[in-house]
């Protein structure tokens, strides 16, 4: 594989990624959840400074991208394991919303062919004036939020680990480029300083 099609391979996986971090911004913003759209956001700057990095020849923003990739494989795992309840995290707890807010996943209360069935019974209602509809109702759902939400992860996986991959090869790619080639047109050796005049 050329040095070429490496790069274009990489800056279609980076604009892939955008499109996808910016899809799951968006739903985070919906749910109020501030450590992903903290995340998700930073996420957004590093792959923008990696595309950049390899349309202008820029190893050290690819570098950055690079280890961004480590990051960011780690922090979807996490968030799979919290939804679905490994590792003994929870999905009901407080951490992705930093315990600002009441957090909810937005695909919770909007998920896919989601639909509510009455549970409420004539005893139930002569029992209370007033219906609570969390006691009455239930939501059945196509797929369950938290599935969605790891399926998410999951997409932003299969991105990123062919992401990785690519930017090691650009960076070495960058690097031998690098070390052969000086802007008087001459190749450097190494045993061999090369001389300036001013």
């Amino acid at each position: 594989m050329g040095c070429c099609s490496a790069r274009c391979m990489l800056i279609l996986l980076c604009c892939v990624q955008l499109i996808t971090a910016l899809e799951r911004q968006v739903f985070d913003f919906l749910g109020y959840q501030w450590a992903p759209i903290m995340i998700n956001f930073f996420h957004i700057i590093v792959v923008i400074l990696g595309l950049f990095g390899v349309i202008q020849y820029r190893s050290r923003y690819v570098i950055m991208y690079l280890l961004w990739m480590l990051l960011w494989v780690g922090w979807n795992v996490f968030v799979s394991c919290l939804y679905l309840d490994l590792g003994g995290l929870s999905k009901d707890s407080d951490i992705l919303s930093l315990g600002v807010s009441l957090h909810r996943s937005w695909w919770k209360d909007n998920g896919l062919r989601c639909g509510s069935e009455d549970l409420s019974s004539a005893g139930w209602k002569n029992q209370q004036n007033q219906q609570n509809p969390e006691l009455t109702t239930v939501l059945s759902c196509w797929l369950e939020y938290q599935y969605i939400e790891v399926l998410h992860c999951i997409v932003q996986l299969l991105i990123s680990l062919p992401g990785f991959v690519y930017a090691c090869y650009v960076v070495s790619i960058f690097s031998d480029e690098e070390d052969s080639f000086n802007f008087f047109g001459e190749f450097s050796h190494p045993s061999k300083p090369s001389q300036l005049f001013f």
